[in-house]
This record gives C-alpha cells, structure tokens and sequence, in this order.
C-alpha cells in the first residue's frame, strides 16, 4: 500500500483541487441534503435521504482514496526530461501500420489517465508495450480486436 504513485505536476494538482472540492463542497451540500430529507420524516420510506446518504459514502470513498494517492505521489517533472526513448510522461505519436492512423498520447499515472485527452495510463496495455521503446521502434498490442502494430514517430516531453 506504500507503493509510490508517479504522476505529472498538473495530474497532482488536479487532484488536490478534486479533493479540496469533495471536501469543502460536497461535504457540505451532502449534509444539507441529509437535514432537508430528515425534515421529511420517516426515513425508513425516505428515497431522498438514501439517495444523500449514497453519495455520501462515495464522496467519503473517492476522499480517502485521494489522500491516499497524494500522499504517496511521486511527482515526476516531465519538462525536465528529454530524449528518443518513451518514458513516463512523454507524448508519444505512434502510428497504426495496419490503418495507417497517426496518434498522440501522453503516459500518466493512473489517477490522470483520461482517453479523451489522449492521456494514457502508465498501467494500459499500450503504454507498457511503448515504454523503454524508441522513435522507429515497432510495438505491437493486445487489443480486443486482436494484435495492433504501432510504429513510434516522436517523442516529446512537454
């Protein structure tokens, strides 16, 4: 559990602003819902109260897992680094040699991972296929399709 998370400057404070967030305005706005829907009586037949008390045991749920990922952040600054060989953080443009289809995707941690941003986690099967790789390398992917090749064309750290 005391295993280091890696993740970008920008990934840690997204984060630390989801937390503070949950904290100072969820919190709050939870436990107003939970008053209101007690003022309605029986809580035994009291959707609103459950439906309250749900979201706050998420909210309670996704806090202790961010503070638990913060804590144990080790945060990586990518400007820093440099070079050919796919690393965390780097933006990588690969390109599909059975499509013939250019992508970019940048590998993150975990907690920032998010594919409609091309941010891909370092745990995804495409990124452990191109980490330690180099531009002109081939990889080749597991995918529900079946075997993907990707040609590496650049790699930035930005």
């Amino acid at each position: 559990m005391d295993e280091k998370v890696p993740m970008t400057r920008s990934g840690y404070e997204k984060l630390q602003d989801e937390l503070k967030h949950l904290k100072f305005v969820e919190r709050h706005e939870i436990i107003a819902a939970i008053e209101e829907a007690r003022s309605h009586g029986d809580l035994s037949e009291n959707a609103e109260y459950h439906a309250a008390r749900e979201r706050q045991s998420f909210v309670e749920g996704r806090i202790q897992e961010l503070e638990s990922a913060l804590g144990r952040s080790n945060i990586i600054d990518v400007s820093s680094l440099s070079g050919n060989k796919v690393l965390f953080g780097a933006t990588v443009e690969v390109c599909d040699t059975d499509e013939d289809k250019k992508m970019t995707y940048q590998i993150v941690g975990q907690y920032e991972a998010d594919l409609t941003k091309n941010l891909i986690s370092l745990q995804s099967p495409v990124a452990k296929a191109l980490i330690g790789k180099e531009v002109g390398d081939f990889v080749d992917v597991s995918t529900p399709g079946g075997i993907k090749t990707y040609e590496i064309m650049s790699v930035k750290f930005v």
